[in-house]
């Protein structure tokens, strides 16, 4: 098959955004699908059996989507509402985010693992008027709805809450077709996201109506998708990874979007049966799964894969070559933010750099600068940051809402500064070094956490690691790691010494972890990242106690 980039360079000096001034995804891509083809299938919902699914046309969810924009409207809902969709991976996901589209309603995508005072702090933060969930999660809007003034209406789907309104039973009532139908400019809001920084509280960002465009380069030359791909992106509904993998360039291409809403932690060998039985030709998952999923026999699952790729953090070479020997495809890394769409990615084009997260996306003037907007040579270390003069790009947003510190920081000059901290080598390629309040200045030395976590994983115990800078007398910082051990394995100190001598011959010896602590889960923000600023402030914390104690 051909792919959608054949000459990096020549696409990459070509692309031009052609940004109209009115467009609405959900009547000018879903529906415009609808009208083309009533059998083109948009989306397959597995359910946690994956012998079980669900199948919607696009002409299916046109429908449903129009009833669900009247059932809004009918509530009061007006252009420029906010609605918190809290659901996890069912169709209703979809009919409630193209309804709230139809209906100029600002929806915000809430991850499912979030809790009632996260979710009181969306809504009052937010001054959401709406909120739509299903019976699971209906206890984590009802404990906390008497402390949200703003809020007028919930929805709930699939049961029954005193006082809400049943989604099942309002779109039984309305109209198929939509009775006001809402033009949206380009330059209206369309959704908040709530990042899920490592530390602090999470910032709204909030992009256009623009942004499902932008998304274009995602699905056309980072998933390399056609027409006729079947497409899974492991995501939560509440991470901005569902907008990048599950929604808008996918259906912008015009191929179908699969999803799986499983009940317990991820298991890889009922995602290897997913993939197997539904015929998934373009994969996407987080390093996380990726790592279990090597640890499955592949060879014997009969995949039709011909695309995979990763992205979240960096993806370890490590993985990227088992999964080679097992399945005989490349996972493609790539990089972006909540904030944007993909801006660096590696491509089928151009040669794999392991552990490299590629080059700049088309329409994308990516650099490594430092803290005064200079561009750096290559070799030099510095912060990741997208050109937003004199043309600011429709897939990185404007600006956190009604937060003035953060701006200040993020946009500086000429650029949007993300926060991540990379090099460029002389060919082109980024390189991963960490958030900028990551890295570990040990000895005089700068060491990313991240390539001590590669280092790690490639031993054949460790399953997954994370790595922090811990205070030191003598060093100003030691590197210490945590580590996941793979079932069979043990821990003893005969393991840790193993593991520090295998970290100074993969990295460099001053890269070592000095301290190994072995654990048996990492914590992680509830879009999969690990917080390594919670590990940092534990170990802060017991510090501080053993000097309490020393002094007593």
């Amino acid at each position: 098959m051909k792919h959608n980039m054949e000459n990096y360079e020549e696409t990459y000096r070509s692309f031009k955004w052609e940004i109209p001034e009115f467009y609405n995804f959900a009547y000018d891509t879903v529906d415009s699908w609808a009208e083309k083809d009533r059998t083109k299938l948009a989306l397959i919902s597995v359910a946690d059996d994956p012998k079980v699914a669900q199948k919607h046309t696009f002409w299916e969810l046109s429908r449903l989507s129009n009833r669900f924009a009247n059932v809004l409207m009918a509530a009061g809902a007006r252009p420029g509402d906010r609605l918190l969709v809290l659901l996890p991976r069912i169709p209703e996901w979809y009919v409630a985010v193209l309804g709230a589209m139809k209906a100029g309603v600002v929806f915000m995508p809430t991850p499912t693992l979030s809790m009632p005072k996260d979710i009181e702090y969306r809504l009052n933060s937010s001054g959401a008027a709406f909120a739509i969930t299903d019976i699971d999660n209906a206890f984590k809007i009802r404990d906390i709805q008497q402390n949200c003034p703003n809020l007028k209406a919930v929805f709930i789907v699939g049961g029954q809450q005193e006082g809400w309104i049943s989604y099942e039973e309002e779109m039984e009532k309305a109209a198929p077709e939509v009775k006001e139908r809402i033009r949206t400019r380009t330059s209206d809001p369309l959704l908040i996201y709530f990042t899920s920084g490592t530390v602090g509280y999470p910032k709204m960002v909030e992009h256009t109506h623009a942004y499902p465009l932008a998304h274009i380069v995602t699905a056309k030359f980072v998933h390399d998708l056609q027409p006729s791909d079947i497409h899974w992106t492991i995501a939560d509904t509440g991470w901005a990874k569902t907008a990048w993998g599950k929604l808008f360039g996918q259906w912008i291409i015009g191929c179908t979007v699969l999803q799986r809403n499983p009940k317990g932690r991820f298991n890889a060998k009922a995602a290897l049966e997913v993939l197997e039985r539904y015929g998934v030709t373009t994969f996407c998952a987080p390093p996380t799964a990726y790592r279990l999923l090597i640890l499955e026999d592949l060879k014997k699952y009969r995949l039709s894969l011909r695309h995979c790729v990763s992205a979240g953090e960096p993806l370890n070479p490590e993985v990227i070559r088992a999964w080679e020997t097992g399945t005989g495809l490349k996972i493609y890394d790539f990089y972006g933010q909540t904030e944007t769409v993909a801006v660096l990615a590696n491509y089928p084009c151009l040669p794999i750099r392991e552990g490299s997260m590629g080059k700049p996306t088309p329409g994308h003037y990516v650099a490594i600068v430092d803290d005064e907007g200079n561009e750096l040579p290559a070799g030099e270390e510095g912060h990741i940051a997208i050109r937003i003069r004199p043309f600011h790009p429709p897939g990185i947003f404007k600006g956190y809402l009604n937060q003035p510190d953060a701006n200040q920081v993020a946009f500086r000059g000429d650029w949007y500064y993300t926060g991540d901290k990379a090099y460029k080598d002389e060919e082109g390629y980024f390189w991963f070094v960490g958030r900028a309040d990551d890295v570990i200045k040990a000895s005089g030395y700068r060491i990313g956490p991240f390539e001590v976590e590669s280092a790690l994983i490639e031993h054949p115990a460790v399953q997954e690691s994370a790595v922090i800078g811990k205070p030191d007398p003598v060093r100003g910082e030691i590197v210490k790691a945590f580590v996941i051990l793979k079932p069979g394995y043990e821990p003893s100190e005969q393991l840790v010494k193993e593991l520090q001598e295998h970290c100074k011959r993969v990295t460099a010896p001053y890269k070592y972890p000095r301290e190994i602590e072995f654990v048996k889960e990492l914590p992680k923000t509830i879009s999969g990242k690990i917080r390594r600023g919670e590990l940092r402030r534990m170990e802060l914390a017991r510090l501080a106690a053993a000097k309490e104690q020393k002094q007593q």
